[in-house]
């Protein structure tokens, strides 16, 4: 039977999915909120859906498994404000569901270790949102829900390169602070062994290996590009947007081990230095 998978949010995470997945037979639909962008979709093989409680409604009737990627707000989770009735009906029939977090739900650790097992104690706005939509998320009866807590995505057309190479970069230096990535093939990859073999109610973090100070990975990106490493700015001198800020409110190291141990799986870019390299090659090709 042809698998198909739902998208509720069609950005940059769920592309890398689809593009492993459309070779393998999977009939692969994406809700946008634009003509123009469902008109993309279109042109790429994806179903498009509209962002409307009726399309979406129509589009789980079809669907075996759903993956959502659309981030709370203040008002909460979007897609089940959108069609909350239509999910908890559809998801007796479903495979599975891929929920994509934040490890911004652990908060603070002043660069300490976190796996699945620590306390969501989230230090800021967007963390303490996440957490009550991952709540919410699992309140949902016979809903087969995987959690997958995704660090900073990083990968094509996503990365310190451009700002490198326009001199935006900045190097902001606040002691022990420590940041976990990972690159967006590495998270297609884990939903990919997700689908293929599900394992409802449990929750994984999705990074690399190498959690790392953000200073050190714009200063390697000058480096491979020969340009001059950007001067490090103090954090108490920097100035930030809310966003940005909000990065710097948290410090810690993530834990992948449950991922690999699940999924029988290594990541394609266990570092930051890989991933980058593997990008500069690919643009130079």
């Amino acid at each position: 039977m042809t698998r198909h998978l739902l998208c509720l949010g069609y950005g940059y995470s769920a592309q890398a999915l689809a593009a492993r997945l459309q070779p393998k037979g999977w009939h692969i639909a994406g809700t946008a909120r634009d003509e123009t962008k469902r008109d993309a979709l279109a042109a790429a093989g994806i179903t498009p859906v509209a962002w409307t409680g009726d399309a979406v409604a129509e589009a789980l009737t079809t669907a075996t498994d759903l993956l959502i990627s659309v981030g709370p707000d203040e008002a909460g989770d979007p897609s089940l404000a959108l069609c909350g009735d239509a999910i908890r009906q559809a998801a007796p029939n479903l495979t599975w569901a891929g929920y994509l977090s934040t490890t911004g739900v652990y908060g603070d650790h002043q660069g300490g270790w976190v796996d699945e097992d620590t306390a969501l104690t989230p230090a800021t706005v967007r963390g303490k949102r996440r957490v009550a939509a991952e709540a919410e998320w699992q309140a949902i009866p016979n809903l087969p829900l995987h959690i997958f807590r995704l660090a900073g995505i990083y990968g094509p057309g996503r990365g310190p390169f451009a700002k490198v190479r326009a001199g935006t970069a900045r190097r902001i230096i606040k002691q022990g602070q420590v940041f976990s990535r990972i690159h967006v093939e590495d998270i297609a990859r884990y939903l990919e062994a997700s689908l293929n073999a599900p394992t409802p109610g449990e929750a994984y973090n999705l990074c690399d290996d190498d959690p790392a100070p953000p200073q050190d990975v714009i200063a390697h990106a000058a480096d491979l590009l020969g340009l001059p490493c950007p001067p490090g700015i103090p954090y108490e001198e920097a100035e930030f947007t809310p966003m940005a800020r909000s990065f710097y409110a948290e410090s810690k190291r993530v834990s992948n081990q449950k991922a690999k141990d699940t999924f029988g799986i290594g990541l394609a870019y266990p570092t930051y230095k890989d991933g980058l390299a593997a990008l500069l090659e690919q643009e130079r090709a």
